[in-house]
């Protein structure tokens, strides 16, 4: 039942994609199974979300433009989203893999995303949006290259390395999501993983033996670029590599300043590439390490990422102390400047041939302004939850896009205030009313004590200032109007702002959050609605035609058999499906440009 469904859905799929996506440019085709596996990262067993048997996932690899096409799979015994954090779906929310946009899917269902990388190069990655999910993995990189007629500001490399890192907890995330449930906090990590694998063991005492850890191979002389991100559930990292310099080159998209930095502090949800040179003489192995930044250090020892830098020369394994990092653990100043320090190439082209630099930020006009202020977690109806304004977001069963699609009325509100409300903390599912072709004024005000990291799909935002303190208008004249970065993902320090401005050209409903699982999970987050009051398909694709359908709008959801429920296995289903689709989209290819 199972494999007959998935090639009609193959057939069916192959012409409506070709009609949505853009037939000129390539198509890129994965298969993602969503399932559990047992694994034990840091030496305890338990339960791990992979895609495909592979923790972490397989790289999406694409070019600016292509189409990407992704079967998902969920063999989980829940229901699960994928979202593609920093990939824009240009006029395309329908893609974006979270509950103000999709219907989950349920388990044993399959659904498949497609969607555009269209005018982007960078270093992104993806993971499952719902539930703390991310916490127990799931996720895996996208590598968006230039097309060979745009030059890139830096020599070809010798190698293109993908580093996961992120803090970890030996519980469950179903066991984590119940402690927030109850109102607990997480508590301290277990550790950090690196490309899912705990720490080499440099210090008996505080690793474990038998724990499998990390080797990136590389070869004398030789450049690498490594793709950075953290993917973590709170903890801000620092990087670095024993006696090799960091080359910052590209960030979320765009590229960078082209800065050496020995450590780089890397905070939840962020990605970076560096270019690496082996030029060291391989007298032994060298430790990559990434700690926990603003945290009692004599505690946190234990929380410390450590892989291994392998020269194919090397003499010997890595020993000794690991390298060190900034000289205060609690330094958050000298965070905040190595942050003001990025700064946009604003004379090199990226993902068209224009210097980055063409888009004059600095001289627009505002036409809205926000400041989205956070607190320390309140008790709102006996529960502890996270606010944004003194809202807590909590999703409705109906996604947001598909009640206006419908005109489903009291889904939502959009009354989300501009400014913090003075009175009660309250729960609702209020969004921001953006302008289309407006440019918005964002300052995210963190009154807590951590640091906070707030990611915007559909869009890259230039971060034009942080600092210390309230923000006021006054604060205006602090911001960076020609260089700052564009990026989609910025931290703010406790007690401090960060001012960031974007331009509201890309319809649809677009998820503002904190990347830090337990403060998102409590509802940190808020959805911004970009409507074209002239509705057309030039500027928002139609609904997608495999829509899944909840909420209020259940009974339009027609029945799939859970892929459980036959014998054929969901591996040999996925390849069936993608080999036929693979070979339809070339043959409709071939016809359409006949």
């Amino acid at each position: 039942m199972v494999a007959r469904w998935s090639v009609a859905a193959a057939l069916v799929w192959a012409a409506v994609l070709v009609g949505r996506c853009s037939a000129g440019d390539p198509f890129a085709y994965y298969n993602f199974d969503v399932s559990y596996i047992t694994a034990s990262p840091l030496g305890v067993e338990q339960q791990v979300i992979a895609i495909n048997k592979q923790f972490p996932g397989p790289l999406i690899n694409v070019t600016t433009n292509w189409n990407v096409v992704v079967n998902v799979l969920n063999s989980l015994d829940e229901p699960v989203l994928i979202t593609w954090d920093g990939i824009q779906h240009r006029k395309n929310c329908w893609q974006d893999g979270v509950l103000g946009t999709n219907c989950p899917i349920p388990a044993g269902w399959n659904w498949t995303y497609q969607f555009q990388v269209k005018d982007q190069i960078g270093s992104f990655f993806y993971f499952p949006s719902l539930g703390l999910q991310r916490a127990a993995g799931g996720y895996g990189g996208i590598t968006v290259n230039n097309r060979v007629v745009i030059p890139v500001p830096f020599g070809e490399p010798d190698g293109d390395i993908t580093l996961f890192i992120g803090d970890w907890y030996n519980k469950n995330h179903t066991a984590l999501r119940k402690a927030l449930d109850d109102g607990k906090d997480l508590g301290m990590p277990n550790g950090v993983l690196m490309n899912g694998k705990g720490p080499y063991r440099y210090n008996t005492t505080l690793v474990p033996a038998g724990i499998e850890y990390e080797t990136i191979n590389v070869e004398p002389g030789k450049i690498y670029r490594f793709r950075v991100h953290n993917v973590g559930i709170s903890t801000s990292l620092n990087l670095r590599i024993q006696n090799h310099n960091l080359l910052l080159v590209e960030t979320e998209g765009t590229y960078t300043m082209q800065q050496n930095y020995t450590n780089l502090d890397i905070h939840v949800g962020q990605s970076y590439s560096f270019l690496v040179t082996m030029d060291q003489n391989a007298s032994s192995d060298y430790y990559i390490v990434a700690s926990a930044r603003f945290v009692n250090e004599s505690l946190w020892t234990r929380v410390t990422g450590v892989a291994i830098l392998h020269y194919s020369n090397s003499k010997g394994k890595a020993s000794g102390p690991l390298p060190d990092g900034p000289n205060d653990i609690y330094d958050k100043t000298w965070s905040m400047n190595q942050a003001q320090s990025i700064r946009t190439n604003v004379t090199s082209g990226a993902a068209r041939p224009n210097p980055q630099g063409s888009f004059r930020y600095g001289s627009i006009n505002v036409t809205q302004v926000y400041v989205l202020r956070n607190k320390p977690l309140v008790v709102i109806n006996g529960k502890r939850r996270a606010t944004l304004n003194g809202i807590s977001y909590s999703p409705p069963a109906t996604p947001l896009r598909l009640a206006d699609a419908y005109d489903k009325e009291g889904v939502y509100t959009l009354d989300f205030p501009t400014r913090p409300l003075d009175g009660p903390p309250r729960i609702a599912a209020s969004v921001i009313n953006g302008t289309y072709r407006g440019f918005m004024e964002i300052i995210f005000q963190n009154n807590d004590t951590i640091v906070q990291t707030y990611h915007m799909d559909g869009y890259a935002f230039f971060v034009v200032g942080m600092a210390y303190g309230e923000w006021t208008e006054d604060s205006r004249s602090q911001y960076n109007k020609w260089d700052g970065v564009s990026r989609c993902t910025t931290q703010v320090f406790p007690g401090a702002w960060t001012a960031v401005l974007v331009s509201l050209d890309n319809v649809g409903f677009w998820n503002v959050r904190v990347e830090n699982l337990d403060t998102w999970y409590l509802g940190q987050e808020v959805y911004i609605r970009v409507v074209n009051p002239e509705s057309s398909d030039k500027t928002e694709l139609s609904k997608p035609d495999n829509a899944l359908y909840c909420g209020d709008l259940k009974n339009l959801q027609k029945p799939q058999t859970p892929h459980g429920s036959s014998e054929t296995s969901s591996s040999s289903i996925l390849d069936v499906g993608s080999k036929l689709l693979t070979l339809i989209l070339l043959l409709a290819s071939i016809a359409i440009f006949a």
